[in-house]
């Protein structure tokens, strides 16, 4: 069937209620494979339709499982008829409603005097009893409970919310009050006073001080731990820091005209940090042991300070600061010595804000331990004495992930690893049990996909969700002993995201820089593409080294990729070396070298698309990303213009020297060098070549602000073209739905040749004509 031409020379307000009556004439007809002009209003009214159209029409897919205090399962599931509570016995093998809710809605009804839909109750979240027969819920202003044998109902009386607000991430805790610390047989009380370490009997309230030494510029932790038996105490000695503080202005304030001026505590790359330093008391003796400093002197952080259960020692973890040596040290509760029990030394960077993994086993015996030694995340076995390698207990070209479970009792270990399977992507997560001398390696799932676990409180059963970009969750329940499926919980429906025109992704990998290595990643295409036509690249990035980003499951509730594409596009996503999730070497890309960004596997991958599919125009390629995301979109621009011809940047880190300090060290090292200069998109903003757009928070806390407008500054004094948009009142942000509007209208703007269409004009006439925007 042909599509009728529309007129181009008539008024704004009647092309607006013309294409959108024929846009629904369209849509019914069922013509979701026609082919428009790119980078139109249709196409924008088609991205829009898109949105709603996929949006919870994902059906039989719940996103999170919930075990019971008896071992049972609950979870929330879309079903066609609406949302949908579902209980699970794994014993007794049965999946059934959680309780009866067109009943539960006529009595939440009666007793609230509002309609209630039983299959979109006002509330999404249940709590069980300890015996499962009794749950609670809250709606409507009040905490409810149901019998769910003989259905009861009542009312349990007003909610209460617990307080949410965790603070800010970047504030330092002070450790120089806190309320006195009872012994273990509660007999006396230690506290600080006056900066030094004092303890006091609980019986006579006579006050001893053990500690002189301490001062306003050196003073005696609050945080105090006593030994087990009560006879000794370890605390820090702490010399601050100066804190740095970043400042900003708001100018738009809810609760008043005039702006305010705001301040965050906010350490950077090659700031001064705090200096902790355990010290030991006896408190029979009332005798302060030296403990050595010597090897905890260049300290970035000191952490997990416990005692042993026997009070033989107490242990403590040590990140030098640069992260290139990592230490597990232990001190002697007698004699004060401190030996090493781990260390870890690498020529670049130890992941210790991703790997990090400890067990303890059998009060410090053994210490299952994660480390990336032989150039792989894999688990060790270590004599908890003398600090030797009992066992490496996995081992191979593939990644432990996570630890689930350690059973010291059966010395077996759960957990999470990837690129095991040489047949399937080596980013899909699978999940294993193996013993503590690496024997029993058994896979608990294996199917091609993309497996996600919630185990059970006795880790006796779990429930897998496994899923790819191009298929569909599927949730089944599993022993825990060998994997087998107990019973099969839901299979996903996407019929209507099908009957929409709903394109899958399709996974596409090509080979990186060493011309070896797979480098991974996800095309994805409009719902009325043509073969036959020439399409922009649109490349979505984010580059961080703590992780990898291309989307390994089904993306059920992300789909503004599928929007950005609809404007005539072909949006991408790749990982490229530099991140995390395969072996040390892929990651040590990034080491002092975070412009690098994975480019040179990112366009050979390009490439290579483009080689099997003449669709992909790569004469027209953009960029976009959010954060790291945003310093690599600029990156894209400034050193490789021959390739990348336009770029988003929100919230961008541009130069590292402007960023938190405990992720830019990690992956730049320390001292500060030329490296961090050789990186700046500041330093480096004289070579932009193509169409840059900058978006900015003016309250991002995350990513200084400052970072984005000091960019803008260079650009603006090597005379450069940009576009700069301040968000104000945001944070850290991709910029919501204004910011989507602006990065769509840009790329149709800068890779179509095509003006987005006038919102203002849109909105006028929409209004106008009583349809509202």
């Amino acid at each position: 069937m042909k599509i009728p031409r529309l007129p181009t020379r008539l008024s704004t307000g009647w092309f607006v209620r013309s294409s959108f009556l024929f846009l629904l004439c369209w849509l019914a007809g069922g013509f979701a494979g026609s082919v428009w002009a790119q980078g139109k209003l249709e196409d924008y009214k088609r991205s829009a339709a898109l949105k709603e159209t996929l949006r919870n029409k994902v059906y039989n897919a719940p996103n999170n499982v919930y075990w019971t205090p008896a071992q049972k399962l609950w979870y929330l599931v879309r079903t066609a008829r609406g949302l949908e509570f579902v209980v699970v016995d794994p014993r007794k093998k049965t999946r059934q409603p959680a309780f009866d809710q067109e009943q539960l809605a006529k009595k939440l009804s009666e007793a609230t005097g509002k309609k209630i839909d039983p299959f979109n109750l006002p509330f999404t979240a249940i709590t069980y009893g300890k015996d499962d027969e009794e749950l609670e819920f809250v709606a409507e202003g009040s905490t409810w409970q149901v019998s769910t044998g003989a259905f009861a109902f009542r009312k349990k009386g007003a909610f209460q919310a617990e307080p949410t607000d965790r603070g800010y991430w970047g504030n330092s805790r002070s450790e120089r009050d806190g309320k006195p610390v009872f012994s273990p047989d509660s007999s006396q009380t230690a506290f600080i006073k006056n900066y030094n370490l004092y303890i006091r009997s609980e019986k006579t309230k006579q006050e001893t001080q053990l500690s002189y030494d301490g001062s306003e510029g050196d003073y005696y932790s609050a945080y105090i731990q006593w030994s087990p038996d009560a006879k000794k105490l370890v605390t820090n000695k702490v010399r601050p820091n100066a804190k740095r503080l970043i400042h900003f202005v708001r100018s738009s304030p809810d609760d008043q005209l005039q702006p305010k001026l705001e301040s965050r505590e906010y350490l950077k790359p090659g700031d001064a940090l705090p200096v902790r330093r355990p010290q030991l008391f006896w408190v029979e003796t009332k005798k302060q042991i030296s403990v050595d400093d010597a090897l905890f002197n260049q300290q970035f952080s000191l952490s997990r300070l416990e005692w042993r259960k026997d009070s033989r020692s107490f242990t403590f973890e040590y990140n030098q600061r640069g992260h290139q040596v990592y230490r597990i040290l232990d001190v002697n509760a007698t004699t004060g010595v401190v030996k090493p029990l781990i260390e870890e030394r690498s020529n670049t960077f130890i992941d210790y804000s991703g790997k990090r993994a400890r067990h303890d086993v059998n009060d410090g015996q053994e210490i299952v331990w994660a480390s990336e030694r032989d150039g792989w995340n894999h688990l060790y076995l270590i004599d908890g004495v003398s600090g030797k390698v009992k066992k490496q207990i996995t081992k191979g070209e593939w990644v432990v992930r996570n630890l689930v479970h350690i059973d010291d009792k059966n010395r077996t270990i759960l957990f999470a690893a990837s690129g095991r399977n040489a047949d399937q992507d080596p980013y899909f997560v699978h999940y294993y049990k193996v013993n503590f001398d690496g024997s029993g390696l058994t896979a608990l799932t294996t199917e091609d996909a993309n497996h996600t676990a919630t185990f059970s409180p006795d880790f006796s059963y779990f429930v897998d969700s496994y899923s790819r970009v191009n298929l569909p969750p599927v949730t089944v329940l599993r022993n825990s002993a060998d994997g087998s499926v107990v019973l099969e919980l839901e299979k996903a429906d996407i019929s209507l995201w099908q009957k929409a025109g709903w394109k899958e992704p399709e996974v596409f990998s090509a080979k990186g820089r060493d011309g070896k290595t797979d480098i991974w990643g996800i095309i994805i295409r409009p719902t009325n593409f043509d073969p036959n036509k020439k399409y922009p690249v649109i490349e979505n990035i984010y580059a961080g080294p703590h992780g990898s980003f291309v989307p390994k499951s089904f993306m059920s509730n992300s789909v503004s990729m599928h929007e950005l594409a609809e404007l005539g596009f072909i949006v991408v996503q790749i990982d490229g070396m530099g991140t995390s999730n395969r072996s040390k070497a892929f990651q040590d890309v990034c080491w002092k070298n975070l412009k690098d960004a994975g480019f040179p596997d990112r366009i050979l991958w390009l490439k290579a698309a483009a080689q099997k599919y003449n669709h992909l125009d790569l004469s027209k390629v953009g960029i976009f990303g959010t954060s790291a995301g945003g310093q690599s979109a600029t990156a894209a621009l400034l050193f490789h213009p021959e390739f990348y011809k336009a770029a988003v940047s929100s919230c961008g880190c541009h130069d590292n020297r402007m960023d938190k300090m405990w992720w830019n060290e990690q992956w730049m090292g320390y001292p500060i060098g030329p490296q961090y200069d050789e990186c700046s998109n500041v330093t480096n903003a004289h070579k932009l070549q193509g169409n840059l757009l900058l978006l900015v928070g003016e309250v991002d806390d995350n990513v200084d602000p400052a970072s984005t407008y000091q960019l803008a500054n260079a650009l603006i004094k090597a005379n450069k073209n940009f576009e700069l948009v301040t968000l104000p009142g945001l944070g850290h942000t991709a910029g919501g739905d204004f910011g989507e509007r602006k990065r769509r209208d840009f790329f149709v703007k800068s890779l179509l040749g095509v003006d987005p269409p006038n919102w203002n004009e849109i909105s006028r006439d929409a209004a106008g004509s009583g349809t509202g925007k």
